[in-house]
């Protein structure tokens, strides 16, 4: 398959990352950096419009917070996570949380509103460069507005990035369409290995960041450097925690993070657990709740009505959710980065996805890869079983997930295969290195993906 041709599998990665930084010393006086020392601040807009989006965006305000010599002021559209770094929302971000493509189609003129009120407040704040994480269909909306009312109005214009690549590799004609993103994207901050070369080949610049989800490692084990991209939570304590009675086996749902989503999956979720309860029958459900107030409110809800008493688990909280996981003998989650987050806990899986019955078929017919969770891709396997479209019920997943149970063989299966796929994601420490001149270090614990993504940010050059 495409995937592997490209990475090596078995051995390192490629990074074209550094071959295209060592030109960001050239012209110093160009970098972003530079005419932001000239203003005194580096001002940042920047725009998620959903959960892992506003993970990653905190995580690389913070890192340019560290990194900027000058002070570093922020504006834009994120939730929780990015306004502990200081960012004051234009509005709440789950005010544009939505996904799918037929789903969009009720809230077309609520995104047309918040696009514009973003393109306002965007335009009022004059930065020096805007950052715009995932979510492609109002991310991309926004740019390619932005730079055509500088364009017209003769403003200093700002260098636009993008963080998270759009999944050109998954669709029939992806590849094709990334050629108009260059006209308004200046930078793509790619988080898996392939992206890079891929996008340079079809005039964009971009740069190989890591995935973001690494960078829970570093988390938790604060400033210990990891050997191994793995993390082992506490389980004594989250058993003894919520009294889960010893030899009870636990199960982690993940039902998704946008309230569409979450309201589609966990009812599927919960007449699964009700399946499997006929033979565990102390099965103890652990739901992993969403940092998006409105999810948050409908778990509540729905969890009280429901028959199966289940613990939850707050977003927010890193050592609560890989505790939940090391207690756990099989995780349940529904498509998404969620899945590499218990490929990092080598915790056994099973991936459902369903969404309109007219997005699920175009999806069929326009996508070009076999599978929908991104450690198959990676290895172009089926490591992990997936659940898809009218396949997805609650009796095919209680059976996938009964046989994981029970079959040692399978869930050794994945946990040797999660090491391979952390390591694909990871990009090179020495990336870091050639955006260093010689007469100013930065000095950096960790060479995480959004340092190096800050770094990236800072050192790009601004056209002539």
């Amino acid at each position: 398959m495409w995937f592997r041709k490209i990475w090596n599998v078995d051995g390192g990665n490629i990074v074209g990352y550094s071959r295209l930084m060592r030109r960001y010393t050239l012209a110093s006086s160009r970098r972003v950096l530079d005419v932001a020392a000239k203003d005194g601040e580096l001002r940042v807009f920047i725009v998620s419009g959903e959960v892992s989006g506003d993970t990653i965006g905190s995580r690389l305000m913070a890192s340019l917070k560290k990194l900027s010599p000058v002070p570093v002021r922020f504006s834009g559209v994120g939730g929780t996570m990015m306004s502990n770094q200081g960012l004051k929302s234009v509005f709440p971000m789950e005010d544009i949380a939505v996904m799918g493509l037929l789903e969009l189609l009720p809230h077309l003129n609520k995104l047309r509103l918040k696009l514009q009120e973003t393109l306002e407040a965007a335009l009022l704040f004059q930065p020096h460069v805007v950052v715009t994480v995932d979510s492609k269909g109002f991310s991309f909306r926004l740019l390619k507005q932005l730079r055509a009312r500088y364009n017209q109005k003769s403003f200093k214009i700002p260098v636009h990035f993008h963080y998270v690549a759009p999944s050109f590799w998954a669709w029939k004609g992806g590849e094709a369409r990334l050629r108009g993103l260059a006209g308004f994207v200046d930078h793509i901050l790619c988080i898996l290995p392939n992206e890079e070369e891929v996008c340079r080949s079809n005039g964009l610049v971009a740069t190989f960041v890591g995935h973001p989800i690494l960078e829970d490692v570093w988390e938790l084990n604060l400033d210990t450097l990891p050997h191994e991209w793995k993390i082992e939570g506490n389980s004594e304590i989250f058993r003894r925690n919520h009294a889960i009675p010893a030899g009870a086996p636990v199960i982690s749902l993940l039902p998704g993070s946008r309230l569409q989503e979450v309201t589609r999956m966990l009812s599927l979720f919960a007449n699964t657990i009700e399946l499997l309860k006929v033979s565990f029958p102390e099965l103890v459900p652990v739901i992993h709740v969403a940092t998006n107030q409105h999810v948050k409110d409908y778990v509540t809800r729905f969890t009280n009505k429901w028959p199966v008493p289940a613990i939850l688990i707050p977003g927010g909280s890193l050592h609560q959710k890989y505790d939940a996981f090391s207690a756990s003998s099989v995780a349940l989650c529904a498509s998404g980065t969620v899945a590499l987050e218990l490929q990092l806990a080598r915790l056994p899986c099973v991936v459902a996805y369903r969404a309109h019955f007219l997005t699920e078929w175009i999806i069929c017919y326009k996508a070009k890869i076999s599978y929908i969770s991104l450690p198959n891709i990676l290895l172009d396997s089926a490591i992990i079983p997936e659940a898809l479209f009218q396949a997805c019920t609650p009796a095919k997943l209680a059976s996938l997930t009964s046989i994981l149970i029970h079959d040692d063989g399978l869930r050794e299966k994945q946990i040797v295969a999660a090491e391979k796929v952390t390591r694909l994601l990871c990009a090179s420490p020495g990336n870091l290195d050639n955006l260093e001149e010689p007469h100013q270090r930065w000095r950096f614990p960790h060479y995480t993906p959004s340092m190096i993504a800050a770094s990236a940010i800072l050192c790009h050059l601004k056209p002539y």
